[in-house]
């Protein structure tokens, strides 16, 4: 048996969590290995944001059970900046602009933070923007500042491929793209996946992400818990049968948390 303390996997177990008055994850357990790719796919309100907000430790939710691990690092016990620097990259459902931040700047900072080599920054985000048929000229730009839906999901895969994280949780990151957008930046995560091991969460609704993403595993998350769990043919029957067909039930919203005090906050819909 590996040494937990040594093994590589981004691990949950039992996580159960509550944003203001609503239990909205009520026992997850999955396992992300490097150079894997895991899908989860659900209905609309049953938790699939949430489990990334907690996974980058957004303020606002409550872990009441469970526990978080990257590579053996207790992620619970780390602020969100310090989950980034132990190796894990959120790229946001509705990304966010940042004006007054130059998205060069940002990542040099990141470079620095992280002890890595920050000449080779500006070098590195050409290489990228070339890859994923993100204009050069918006690599000037604030952080996302005036940028359409489909180049804000490919900045944000540009910051992955040039951060360089040990596992990536893409929270729908296939929304707004439009076909040849969404091949540029699924093969772009795919490629890390073998060049780099990148290990990757990819929360989606739609298969069509998983048509050059190739997922090694499906979970479907409902009522705060992964339901099912099974190859890359999951997301087919989904597709086919829907989520009343798969999981044997029709899937009712969840209850929506009153006063959650996220304010201005940036991400998206807390309940996902």
């Amino acid at each position: 048996m590996a040494d937990p303390a040594t093994e590589r996997v981004l691990r949950i177990e039992g996580l159960c969590a509550r944003v203001a008055d609503i239990d909205i994850l009520t026992g997850i357990d999955l396992e992300v290995r490097p150079g894997e790719v895991h899908a989860v796919m659900g209905p609309n309100g049953s938790g699939k944001s949430t489990l990334a907000h907690v996974l980058m430790g957004r303020p606002g939710y409550e872990v009441t059970a469970g526990s978080i691990s990257l590579d053996g690092v207790d992620l619970l016990e780390l602020e969100p900046w310090e989950r980034a620097q132990a190796g894990l990259f959120l790229a946001m459902q509705h990304p966010t602009e940042v004006h007054g931040v130059g998205l060069e700047s940002m990542l040099v900072e990141a470079a620095r933070a992280g002890g890595r080599d920050t000449d080779s920054v500006r070098a590195a985000m050409l290489v990228e923007a070339a890859r994923i048929g993100f204009d050069e000229k918006l690599l000037d730009r604030h952080v996302n500042a005036d940028l359409s839906g489909g180049e804000k999901k490919r900045n944000e895969t540009l910051q992955l491929a040039v951060i360089g994280p040990r596992y990536a949780v893409l929270d729908e990151i296939d929304s707004g793209l439009d076909v040849d957008a969404l091949a540029a930046v699924s093969r772009r995560v795919q490629d890390a996946t073998r060049e780099s091991g990148l290990g990757v969460l990819a929360i989606t609704h739609f298969s069509r992400l998983l048509e050059v993403l190739e997922a090694d595993t499906v979970h479907v998350l409902y009522g705060g818990r992964i339901r099912l769990t099974g190859g890359p043919e999951l997301s087919e029957r989904l597709e086919a049968e829907g989520y009343a067909g798969v999981l044997g039930e029709t899937p009712e919203p969840a209850p929506a948390p009153s006063g959650a005090g996220f304010g201005d906050d940036p991400f998206t819909d807390p309940l996902g």
